[in-house]
């Protein structure tokens, strides 16, 4: 399973139910579209943080990280250290 998938999975189903994760444009603007709040931002981040053990308080956050899930992907990418998965260099 993609890292795109996973967190798109996440999403519908934490706050899209009864929508198909691949219905889920990766590059859709959650805050501005509604799919998520600052409250759930929150909720967020700590699943990533336990899904991914990404040290968080070590790390810098800012909101437009998790903006859609390619920025969400790219900021586990960089908090990992890793290279995307579609082999381009992480921001």
């Amino acid at each position: 399973m993609s890292l795109e998938h996973d967190i798109s999975e996440y999403l519908v189903t934490t706050y899209l139910p009864g929508t198909p994760a691949g219905d889920l444009d990766p590059s859709l603007d959650l805050f501005d579209s509604g799919v998520m709040s600052s409250l759930q931002l929150l909720q967020l981040i700590d699943w990533l943080r336990g899904r991914y053990r990404l040290p968080i308080e070590d790390l810098e956050i800012s909101p437009a990280s998790f903006r859609s899930v390619t920025a969400i992907r790219h900021f586990i990418e960089d908090a990992r250290g890793t290279v995307p998965e579609d082999g381009e260099v992480a921001r």
